[in-house]
């Protein structure tokens, strides 16, 4: 790392969140999520469904393509984390996942709007996402060595905070020059540059190579001021690798704060990206907002998400995560409340007049705070997670935590998959997001404060 300064390298370091931001905050939420749910929810119509059972068809497409994703992802990630610990190298893994991110997201451009190829569409979205998710786990297991562990909470909000810059600007570019309106033109009046034709909806499915590109151009900063030795060489191939795993999970035994931690996360980070993978077709489907109107909303929450993460970093460094962490998923645990209880006809149980717009008023609210209380408790769970990583090992540590955010990562999307099914309501689709926080909350609990760095030597003083 010679030559490179300790603050380009975490500046380098929070290139990776800006570069990567736009594949959830485009891909997953805000643009091709509800893009695909009123493409899929149009077929099902067309083949003769009323629109209330294609909705929920379409949701429940949506939420099989995120079930199978996040089992790939929850699956594999403490043997890929193994894999870089034992080879000690993991810049050749974040090159591959990279170019899966952009290759996946790149194809999204061929998605049909008529919805004869969903399938496919979702192969390559899953390709990418899968990408996506594999390269943070190694990105998050750099953290502890950017600072001191008392400054690890501060840089985590920060680089949370930059990436959802990164998104706002993602996303406000699509509206202003590529995404049509029913009128066919941009949110700024402007036919899609390009000459994108509008009719066959290219504005809108050029997300995908947008995404692809932003992602290889900012990455550019990342692979040139990062140096990364990683940790010490434990051995060698998957067998070494899987022995790594194996005495992690025993050694899960004797240490209680982070078990706790561990399957609290897992519960509140699945309920988390099961808003994230929603709201944007919640929109679409129960309020039928139209897909620059939710490009507007993923706006609003993407700038609240940078400044709540930002504040969040600095409450993490004076208070610690834990209180943060808490704070974050009463709020997020409420949001979910007030989504399952209204529609455009009632909220909860108190009817509307027809045309009202506060259940559109009241849902820009809660982007607000799904962006900003989701921003906060990330950067606070990848700094909890510091204080609970043993330095000889930060990779395959992450790879557990990658492992505890996704080895339930099916269950939301299943439960709301079922749950809209039975219902036959997309709305009601959404509440076993309600349990999950819910559960997240009570297994808190029995995490400490300072998790286990004293274990490493290391004190919070």
């Amino acid at each position: 790392m010679a030559g490179i300064s300790r603050r380009k390298r975490i500046w380098g370091w929070y290139f990776f969140d800006w570069a990567s931001q736009p594949y959830h905050t485009l891909l997953v939420t805000f643009v091709f999520g509800p893009f695909f749910a009123g493409v899929a929810a149009d077929y099902f119509m067309a083949s003769g469904l009323p629109e209330p059972a294609a909705d929920a068809r379409a949701q429940s497409m949506w939420s099989l393509c995120l079930t199978i994703t996040g089992l790939i992802i929850g699956l594999g990630a403490p043997l890929v984390g193994a894999l870089a610990d034992t080879a000690g190298r993991r810049m050749p893994w974040i090159v591959a996942f990279s170019l899966m991110y952009v290759v996946g997201a790149g194809a999204l451009w061929w998605t049909d709007p008529d919805g004869s190829n969903m399938w496919w569409a979702l192969t390559f979205f899953g390709i990418g996402f899968i990408g996506a998710e594999y390269a943070l786990i190694f990105i998050n297991s750099q953290l502890p060595s950017l600072g001191s562990a008392q400054e690890t909470g501060n840089i985590s909000g920060t680089g949370f905070a930059f990436g959802y810059a990164g998104g706002v600007i993602s996303l406000i570019i699509m509206l202003v020059f590529f995404m049509e309106q029913p009128s066919g033109k941009t949110l700024a009046g402007l036919d899609p540059v390009f000459g994108l034709d509008p009719a066959e909806k290219q504005g809108t499915r050029f997300v995908g190579p947008f995404t692809a590109l932003w992602f290889a151009v900012f990455m550019i900063p990342y692979f040139l001021w990062v140096r990364d030795p990683g940790p010490p060489r434990q051995g060698r191939g998957v067998g070494d690798a899987l022995k790594l795993v194996k005495k992690s999970l025993l050694g899960l035994r004797d240490r209680i704060s982070l078990t706790a931690y561990l399957g609290s996360s897992m519960f509140y980070r699945d309920a988390l990206n099961g808003l994230y993978g929603f709201g944007g077709t919640y929109a679409r489907l129960v309020l039928n907002w139209d897909i620059v109107l939710i490009g507007v909303f993923g706006i609003v929450g993407a700038i609240s998400a940078a400044f709540f993460s930002w504040a969040g970093g600095k409450a993490d460094r004076a208070l610690g995560p834990k209180p943060v962490i808490i704070s974050a998923n009463w709020g997020l645990l409420l949001v979910c409340v007030v989504v399952v209880g209204m529609n455009r006809e009632q909220i909860f149980g108190i009817p509307l007049r027809e045309g009202s717009i506060l259940p559109d008023a009241i849902f820009f609210g809660c982007g607000v705070l799904i962006g900003g209380l989701g921003g906060v408790l990330q950067a606070a769970s990848r700094s909890m997670m510091v204080r609970h990583t043993d330095p000889r090992a930060p990779t395959e540590n992450f790879g557990l935590y990658g492992l505890s955010g996704r080895a339930t990562a099916f269950v939301a999307p299943a439960l709301i998959g079922a749950v809209t099914t039975v219902s036959g309501s997309a709305r009601i689709g959404v509440s076993p997001l309600i349990a999950l926080f819910l559960l997240g909350l009570f297994l808190l609990r029995w995490v400490r404060a300072d998790g286990e760095m004293d274990r490493w030597g290391v004190t919070w003083d």
